[in-house]
């Protein structure tokens, strides 16, 4: 969507700022002061803007709560397989999470990154770009990602296990909170988990986790102090909820809800429930485009997520790469921010249409895109990997993983590959049946 035009208060904090330190190195008389006046005037206006009214029709349209959510659905599958296929599944299943992985570790590195800056950097360490396999170089390889792991574990010599991040690491989280509180799960188990598991978190995460550690309600977390609450931090979790209800769209999606719904609020619910239907109708069908059309039908169909979703379809003939993708993206989506669900939900849209099938495709071209790419790609490789099974991915984009990944989790740390599966394979035949 575009915004209308609002002034740059950054630059204008930032001149006050430094002309505060200007008089102050000229031995102005506290000059401070007029910074002091500034940031109450400013919460002030803040205040005043929580409380602005909005649209009220539009509200009824992109309802919060899972049974108004469920009134304005399209027609759908809701359950495709009926019973569980356990060796079909077992493929499947490892192929999400291995392409799951995979994506993300190679966007981790250039995550929003420009499309240019890209470019250049390929050009500079020689790899092909769009890359067709992990980067030979990092910027900082020493730095350390979630306080934990190298920069340099994300380069194709310097991996030996998937390393580190939040992406992955969110994937594993759902599966201890299927674990330890089974498939009918309530917000408030989510909570419990993520309070005893996560040490930290990032915007609308970070803000529900501090909300709950005050002893904010799990069911109002997501709405005190929360811009970010349409954010893509949901969306990234939806995976464990598709990998045990595979073909079940319609319970991956109430399952995700419940996790979303303590952090995000309305298309920021609605990502994490589109991807978790799309990733399960994934294990039973035979092209993305499938799998995303019944997704779709798990979220009301006039949100705005829905619309967004639907236009990168209809102009997908228009996407022969992936510099087509962020041009359409950026006109349409103008200055919303790089870490939104829906710009980024189209962008994984158009990966899955411009690889189809074809897993490294469908990895390289949606990282070449952009903005939060790390996310973006390893969604896509969640769902591509989902259809096509292990068996047809590309071995040298689980080669390195030795078995292992790495999480910042706590009292957790790493975990072995076959053993979650194994996990995943138990929950699904509780809920399968």
């Amino acid at each position: 969507m575009k915004y209308k035009k609002t002034p740059d208060l950054k630059e204008l904090t930032n001149a006050l700022l430094e002309y505060t330190r200007l008089k102050q190195e000229y031995g102005s008389a506290n000059p401070e002061i007029y910074m002091e006046e500034a940031q109450v005037e400013l919460e002030k206006i803040l205040d005043k803007l929580k409380r602005h009214p909005i649209d009220e029709k539009m509200q009824l349209l992109e309802p919060d709560l899972l049974s108004d959510i469920k009134k304005l659905r399209k027609d759908g599958p809701r359950r495709i397989w009926q019973t569980l296929p356990v060796e079909e599944y077992r493929d499947k299943l490892e192929g999400a999470f291995i392409t799951r992985m995979a994506g993300c570790t190679l966007g981790a590195p250039v995550e929003f990154f420009s499309v240019e800056h890209m470019e250049r950097w390929a050009k500079y360490t020689g790899d092909t770009f769009p890359p067709i396999d992990y980067w030979k170089m990092i910027k900082f390889p020493n730095d350390l990602r979630y306080e934990k792991g190298d920069y340099i574990a994300y380069t194709r010599d310097g991996m030996n296990k998937v390393p580190v991040d939040d992406d992955i690491t969110y994937t594993l989280l759902g599966l201890l909170i299927l674990e330890e509180y089974g498939p009918d799960f309530t917000t408030e188990n989510v909570a419990e988990a993520w309070l005893k598991y996560l040490p930290y978190a990032c915007t609308a995460e970070d803000i529900a986790l501090k909300n709950i550690k005050i002893g904010i309600n799990a069911y109002q977390a997501a709405e005190n102090n929360n811009p970010y609450c349409q954010w893509i931090g949901a969306d990234i979790r939806s995976d464990p909820f598709a990998y045990t209800a595979p073909g079940y769209p319609e319970k991956a999606a109430a399952m995700a809800y419940q996790d979303a719904y303590l952090s995000h609020r309305r298309n920021g619910i609605y990502g994490e429930m589109f991807f978790a239907a799309t990733q399960s109708a994934a294990f039973s069908v035979n092209h993305p485009v499938k799998a995303i059309e019944i997704g779709l039908t798990e979220i009301p169909s006039q949100c705005m997520l829905y619309k967004d979703i639907s236009w990168a379809l209809e102009v997908g003939n228009k996407v022969k790469n992936y510099r087509d993708a962020r041009n359409l993206v950026q006109e349409r989506f103008d200055t919303m921010s790089d870490a939104h669900t829906n710009n980024n939900a189209c962008l994984t849209v158009f990966g899955l249409l411009l690889g189809g099938t074809d897993v490294t495709k469908v990895l390289s071209e949606t990282v070449a895109m952009g903005l939060d790419n790390d996310c973006t790609t390893a969604t896509a490789g969640s769902i591509v990997g989902a259809i096509v099974g292990k068996n047809n991915i590309p071995e040298h984009w689980y080669q390195n993983f030795n078995n292992t990944v790495d999480t910042y989790l706590t009292g957790v740390g790493e975990m072995k590959i076959d053993d979650v599966l194994r996990r995943y394979e138990k929950i699904a035949k509780e809920i399968m049946g």
